[in-house]
């Protein structure tokens, strides 16, 4: 995906060679976000357990889903006997943690997470993530397939929000891949519009809040870089911007970071993924350090108590326990990795 907040995909290549050494060395030195999108379930299927309730011990302003993957995880190990790894395991199955629906259609599964949430007066947390030229044809490479697929796409999405609440990460990556070079010159004008007009479309459902993704400060290290392009992508229609998806930067540093770039755009209000940087990142300047990285933790749950101003939220979107990719011995990138999701969990900053 990203500089670095990489987050490999294991899908294959595409573009000439030239740009895809060019974005592996980006992306090795700054890192990609995103994870595959998850297997989107019924309505019904969604609710089977619980009949759309929010997993206990949810006090934050966002909907937990009953039937997460860290939620199954938890019922399979309680039923083998496996009770104290289960217990520390809610500490992500009990929060909430941002779905990334399907790129054919997102309909289905966004309205199996809306519904539930809007009838428990939670936010459902969700990220769109099916730019065309995505991730520079890297691990994540793919999305829409035009411009047109991509408007039809974005107002699917919208459209099965609906009147829920909802905060929405817009396109991970995909302004800071126009920043350093990785997105070639001739995409530019059309993602901005794209960006754009997507702002508009998820903004006109009454009670969608909207957050342009404006990568970490690992990857692009001056954020007077980011001001412009996100005024581009339409940053004065939408509620934000966001930092550190899918990546393991601290709350400090990227706050700083954060706190610069809201100046260098007249003050506006960011959220943070919070989701893996409990420890920080790897240190050493380890190859992959984005893919997997061993010894991380979970970090600052979600909330929106921040103690700050201009800092909405702090947000898990990476969905903590999906493999990054195939490496350090993970499985494809966007599955279920159980033994890592205990490990951050183990490891939890709180």
């Amino acid at each position: 995906m990203s500089g670095r907040s990489i987050v490999s995909r294991a899908l294959p290549r595409t573009g000439p060679a030239a740009l895809a050494a060019l974005c592996l060395v980006t992306a090795l030195t700054a890192g990609c976000s995103t994870p595959e999108p998850r297997v989107t379930r019924t309505a019904e299927e969604a609710g089977r357990n619980v009949r759309g309730e929010s997993a206990p011990g949810a006090s934050s302003p966002y909907w937990v889903d009953p039937d997460s993957d860290a939620a199954r995880q938890v019922r399979a190990w309680e039923k083998e006997g496996r009770e104290a790894e289960a217990k520390i395991l809610r500490r992500i199955a009990d929060r909430p943690v941002a779905d990334w629906p399907a790129w054919d259609d997102p309909a289905p599964g966004i309205r199996a997470a809306a519904r539930p949430a809007a009838r428990t007066k939670k936010a459902v947390l969700l990220v769109a993530y099916n730019i065309p030229h995505r991730d520079c044809g890297l691990y994540s490479a793919g999305g829409a397939k035009d411009a047109g697929a991509y408007r039809s796409w974005i107002g699917a999405f919208a459209d099965a929000i609906g009147d829920a609440p909802a905060t929405v990460v817009l396109e991970p990556d995909a302004l800071p891949h126009i920043v350093d070079g990785c997105t070639p010159p001739e995409h530019h004008a059309e993602r901005y519009q794209l960006l754009s007009e997507a702002v508009d479309t998820l903004k006109a459902r009454p009670n969608t809040r909207v957050y342009l993704d404006a990568g970490n400060p690992d990857w692009i290290d001056e954020p007077s870089k980011m001001a412009q392009p996100l005024r581009q992508a339409g940053l004065d229609r939408a509620d934000g911007f966001s930092l550190n998806v899918s990546n393991f930067q601290s709350n400090e540093r990227v706050k700083e970071y954060a706190g610069r770039l809201s100046d260098a755009v007249g003050g506006s209000h960011f959220v943070i993924d919070t989701s893996r940087n409990g420890k920080g990142p790897l240190s050493g300047g380890r190859e992959e350090a984005w893919c997997n990285p061993p010894g991380r933790g979970l970090g600052t749950p979600p909330t929106t108590d921040t103690g700050d101003d201009r800092l909405d939220a702090y947000l898990w979107i990476k969905r903590p326990g999906d493999s990054d990719g195939t490496c350090r011995g993970g499985p494809p990138a966007g599955d279920w990795w159980p033994e890592y999701a205990l490990g951050l969990a183990r490891r939890a900053a709180s």
